[in-house]
This record gives C-alpha cells, structure tokens and sequence, in this order.
C-alpha cells in the first residue's frame, strides 16, 4: 500500500460496518479469517510475483508457473495447512495450472466413482501428489455430446485386461488441463465394449507417462494444443491432447462404483444407484457459481476505484473535473454489476448448503429431487458464467482506455474466465437441459405431483398467469413480495407459453428445436427467479454489522431492478406488468443509483424561499434515501478484501495511486530496455532514407 491513500475521503463517507460486511461476503468469520491470513502470505512472497507474465514467452511463462506451483506444495507441507487453507492458497496465488484439475476433477472422479478398494489404492497418491491426474474427457470432436465421445474401452478377456483405443482423429482427448505435459495419470472417459456389446462411456484410470523419466507411456502420443487466448492467461496451463493406440490396462483400474465388468467379462450394474455420481456434479457446479462472484468482484472492485480516481469533463472556473463514477450513466452500468458480484455470493452460499443437502439425501438413497437439482445447477452455471464474462467485458469498457492495459488486470481476468461460459457444459446446452425440466414439470401441473425446492413456485401457476401487479408508485417496487412475484409470473407465463406452442408439433423433438431460443429465454427467466429470491431470503437472516442488512437490502433492489429493466420486454409481452409500472421500475432503478443529486438539485430550481418547506416535507426522505450505494461504493468493493496482489491491477489500487504506477510499469516493458529499437538499422532507417532493398529469405 502506498503512503498516500487516493481514496482516502471515499472510504470515509461508508455508512456500514465494513468489517462485519467483509465477514458476510467471506460467509463466516472462520471463513474471512483464512481468507485474510492466507491471501497477505501469498501476497508478501515474492516467489508469487505475478506483473511479469504478460512479457514472458510460452516456455518461460509455463517453467515459472511450474517453480511456483511446487512452491506453493512446499508451503502447504511445511505449515501444515488444512484442505481448505491449501485450498484459499492455491486460489490467492492466482496462476492456473496444472493442479486445478488434479485437485478439482482428478480426485473428485476416484472419490465419486471409484470404489473403495480403488479409493484406498489411488487417492493416498493423489493427495501427496506422488502422482498427477487429469480429467480427460472432452474430444477434439465432441465436447458437450458426452454419449458421442468415440474413444473405446475393449474388454480383452484373455488378459484380464482394457483396450483403450482412439479410433478416429476426433477421438483424440483434447483440451484437458495438465494433459498436455504435466500429468502421470488421467481419468479416461471411453465407450466401455465387452462380447463386441457398447454399454456407453465410463470412466478409467490411466497411466500416461513413466513415474522414472515422464517419458509417455508406449502407444501414447500426448502434447499440448498450443497457445490460447490472452497474453498470460490459460497460457500457464498445457491443455492438452492424448491419442491411445491399443493401450492396456488392468480390469481393475475402471472406476466400478455403479457399474463393473467381471472376471469373465459380465457388465453387471452395482448395488451403488448411479444417481450417487450427481453428488460429483453439484459439487463442480456449485464451484464454477462461486467463482463466477469472485471472477466478477474482482472486475467491479478494479473499475469502481479506478472510477472514483479518473476525472473527466465538468469542470468549473479551471477547477477540479468530475469524477468519472459521479456521472450517472457510470453509476447506471457499474452499480448492478456490483450488486450481481453480491447476488452471486449468496446463490454459490445457497449452492453449497443444497451439495451437502444432496449428499446426505443420496447416501439415504434419496433421490427424487435430483431432477431438479440437475436443472437448478446446470441453469445457474450457466447464468452466471454467462453475466460474469460480459461484466468482466462491461468493466473494462468502464475503465476507458486505460482498461486495456495489461496492468489494468482486466484483459487477463477475462481471458482467464471465459472459458468457463463453456466448460463443464456449453452454456447454450445447459439452459436447454433446465428448458427440458420446465417442459416436463409443466406437463405434470395438476397431477397432483408435489413440486421441490426451485420450482415450488410452480405450484401456485393458476395464480401467477391470472394475477396482476399492484404498483402504482415507484417505491412499491422497494417491497420484496411484489418483485419476486412478477419475477415468478414472468418465468411460469414463458414455461407454460412454451409448452403451450410445442403441443402444437406432431414430433415433440421438432419441436423442440424450432422453439429452441424461446425455451432458452424461459429457462433463463426461470434461473432468474432462483437467484432473486436467494438474495432476498438472505435478508431475511441474521446479520450483524451496523447498516450491513440495509445496505444488502439497497443492492438486491438494484440487482432486481436491473434485471426487470433488462428484460422488461419478457415482462410486459407475458403481461405480468404494464408499460406504466415498467416505467415506474425505471424511475426507481434512477432513483436509486442517483436520487440525492437529482434531489438536491431540484431545490435550487424551487428558488430559496421554496426550498426549506420542501425540505421539510421531504427531509426523511432524503436521510433515508442518502444510504445509498455512491457514498458506500469504496467500502462495498474494499469488502471483498482482496490484496493488491491478487486483484492484480495498477487500476484497482487500494491506495488509488494509479497515475505514477502507470508511468513507472510503462518503463518495465522490454521494448524500452534500448532507446534505439532492434530493427533501427535494418527497417526503419532505410525507409526514412528511402533506401529499401529486398528482405533476405
């Protein structure tokens, strides 16, 4: 932190207990503490520096993520960490690599699929890191079409022994992470043949490089897939691609949890109910959510300081200009992408309580609400991923020019996030799977069949397509039941609008795909109303901190609101508002983004003698209405906690010293080593003496 605190006067207008909000965002003290302690170690360790990644070549940039990859498995070793601090390490250090997906797919495979004899046998391994794993599943052919994946797994009876073999060049595994020059091991996903019989894909494990020299294995061919987009960025990590030519490996090393082959070459199904692999599932998903929060809170924090800092235009008499967030079209962009960062925290909360809900429900052999669990997740990944990606975009249009800097850290931010808008499901598919859950939970209204958790909403149908919204004042849109109801209406009059015109098709299928981008619109109105009545049930909880509750309240009015604004074509098509409440949702929207300016103002319009009855008469508005996001806005963002180090970004200093930072990095780039470029003599002399020859080939 610099000596002198740029924001210094912003953080003193807070009218909240930022610490006790820092203890929310984090969602637990215990939780903000790890947090806090592990995120200053990385950041005071200069082996995780990190503002030189853009300047390095590939090979540099992968050897160095490497060195601090192992460095950062020494600090857990020797300070002993827990599985959650080594966990907030890994986070804090801010580098992907080869580790995400041994410790974020590898081993959550063997502990989901494998049996215990197979857990006993490869995890011990996996958590000291004496082997290395990958997820590879996904082929240069198929991705998201899992049933299509065309490598094979022949029973070899005769040895006891799988084939796994890539038949065709679209059946090369490719993009997993660590594959491509780190990983010993890799959960194989491969179309498992026996007596010549397809049983589908199913998950094996497989050594793919020597434990003596990390030479691949014989019949292996196995690289990486070569540079991604951004300058830093995934470029630390070797996705790769692996090819098997008749590889061999033990019966036992299928994951047998649910399904086994015997000695004899029997395909048996296990005692173990297959639905037990979706506890895996939510478990990856409710992962992304969080990450989503994070990824966005990172952007907002960046672009709300560096808007309290920048000042543009409006200047009087030679004066000081305006600050860039004191104009409302900044406000009007960046304060719902603020209030989304919060609305995904506690939806990725809620997401974690319902993994640990789920599995003690399928360790009961409890499976009925796996359906819509299935859709709620897969809809929220993809909601999320989707506004986070766009935001990260929309935060670095906020930062002007500047913001497409490198050290502004949001061009590698976004690079970095983006893929997720289509890993572990395309977003697109996964809102057409939720679209396929409300079709068929909107065939079953009436059956008397009892509707769960994120659908319950559902069951009152006859009354959201009926009812009407009672605005009639811009503040009515201040109160919780009136907006989650015109959120449920919006999404049951599209479900049922959808299955209404997809009854009209002789072939459901057909139909299906023609009303595709209207089924995907439900769907997202649908997701919609999940994570607004999330934020509003957090409310409704206990929350220390003087002014932490309103402030949340102020933030899950925005979110809303903007949503409603957002989309307030679905709204009013459906009917569930008029174009005069839709209006009065705008006017609130403003109002709270910019109301004590607009209404100060129009004092000085009423004249002098005027304004103090105004004032009178509107005085407890105007206190209420000052607790508002403009002068919380620093201390909202300065709640994430989040170190310099990590934020990675001149922009997003905690101290707002961005000017003199900017000039002093701009002289770190390597084309200022020399004051004469490399080339002078060669280019850019013989033009200027117009003396241009013939380039040698």
């Amino acid at each position: 932190m610099g000596e002198v605190d740029y924001l210094a006067d912003e953080r003193k207008t807070a009218q909240f207990d930022v610490d006790a909000m820092k203890v929310v965002w984090a969602g637990s003290r215990p939780a903000f503490n790890v947090s806090h302690r592990i995120s200053r170690l990385v950041a005071s360790d200069p082996v995780f520096r990190k503002d030189d990644r853009a300047i390095l070549g590939r090979k540099e940039l992968f050897k160095k993520t490497l060195q601090k990859t192992t460095y950062a498995w020494k600090k857990v070793i020797e300070l002993r960490l827990s599985e959650e601090e080594a966990s907030r390490l890994r986070s804090f250090v801010d580098e992907p690599a080869f580790t995400d997906l041994h410790w974020g797919m590898f081993v959550p495979a063997i502990k989901g699929q494998g049996t215990e004899e197979q857990q006993q046998k490869w995890l011990p391994l996996a958590y000291k890191m004496q082997i290395i794993g990958c997820y590879a599943q996904t082929e240069l052919g198929h991705g998201s079409n899992v049933q299509g994946l065309e490598t094979t797994a022949t029973f070899d009876r005769g040895t006891d022994e799988f084939i796994i073999h890539s038949p065709t060049l679209t059946s090369s595994k490719w993009w997993p992470g660590g594959l491509g020059k780190v990983s010993t091991h890799a959960v194989v996903y491969a179309r498992l043949i026996t007596n010549g019989r397809d049983h589908g894909v199913h998950g094996f494990i497989v050594q793919l490089r020597s434990l003596e020299d990390h030479s691949p294995l014989p019949g292996i061919t196995v690289g990486d897939i070569g540079m991604k987009f951004g300058n830093g960025a995934y470029n630390t990590v070797d996705n790769g691609l692996v090819r098997f030519d008749h590889v061999r490996i033990p019966r036992s090393q299928m994951l047998m949890r649910v399904s086994q082959v015997t000695r004899e070459g029997k395909y048996l199904e296990s005692d173990v109910p297959r639905q037990l692999l979706y506890g895996t599932m939510v478990y990856v998903r409710q992962t992304i959510v969080a990450d989503a929060s994070i990824a966005l809170s990172r952007a907002v924090c960046i672009a709300t300081r560096y808007s309290a800092v920048r000042r543009q235009f409006g200047s009087q008499n030679g004066g000081l200009e305006s600050k860039v967030i004191d104009y409302k079209t900044q406000q009007s962009r960046l304060f719902p992408l603020l209030a989304s960062a919060y609305a995904f925290r506690f939806v990725g909360e809620w997401l974690k309580w319902l993994y640990t809900d789920v599995t003690k429900r399928l360790q009961a052999n409890d499976f009925s609400i796996l359906p819509e669990v299935h859709a709620c997740t897969a809809g929220l990944k993809s909601l999320t991923t989707a506004a986070t990606a766009d935001g990260i975009e929309e935060c670095r249009k906020l930062c002007g020019g500047h913001g497409y800097l490198y050290s502004s850290g949001l061009p590698e931010l976004f690079a970095v996030y983006v893929p997720s808008c289509t890993y572990e499901g395309d977003n697109t598919v996964m809102l057409l799977q939720v679209a396929r859950f409300l079709m068929k939970t909107v065939s079953q209204l009436g059956s008397g069949k009892n509707l769960v958790g994120t659908t319950a909403y559902m069951r009152r149908v006859e009354h959201l397509i009926q009812c009407h919204c009672d605005v009639q004042k811009a503040d009515d849109w201040l109160k919780p039941g009136v907006i989650v109801e015109a959120f449920e209406a919006r999404a049951a009059r599209m479900s049922v609008a959808c299955a209404q015109n997809l009854s009209k098709f002789a072939n459901p299928e057909e139909g299906f795909l023609e009303l595709s981008a209207d089924l995907v619109e439900a769907a997202v109105a649908h997701c919609q109303v999940i994570v607004v009545s999330k934020f509003f049930e957090k409310l409704q909880q206990e929350i220390d901190g003087k002014g932490v509750k309103q402030m949340l309240g102020f933030l899950c009015n925005i979110y809303a609101l903007s949503l409603l604004h957002k989309h307030h074509g679905d709204f009013l098509s459906t009917g569930c508002i008029t174009p005069e409440q839709a209006a009065l949702a705008n006017d609130q929207l403003r109002s709270l983004n910019s109301q004590v300016c607009l209404e100060i103002t129009s004092f000085f319009f009423l004249g002098l003698n005027q304004c103090w009855k105004v004032a009178a008469i509107r005085l407890p508005t105007l206190l209420f209405i000052s607790f508002k996001v403009r002068p919380n806005v620093i201390a909202l963002v300065d709640a994430f906690d989040y170190t310099d180090h990590y934020l990675g970004s001149i922009l997003g200093r905690y101290d707002g010293n961005v000017y003199p930072k900017l000039y002093e990095d701009a002289w770190k780039d390597p084309l200022n080593d020399s004051v004469v470029p490399d080339g002078y003599r060669e280019y850019i002399r013989p033009l200027l003496k117009q003396q241009l020859l013939s380039p040698k080939l």
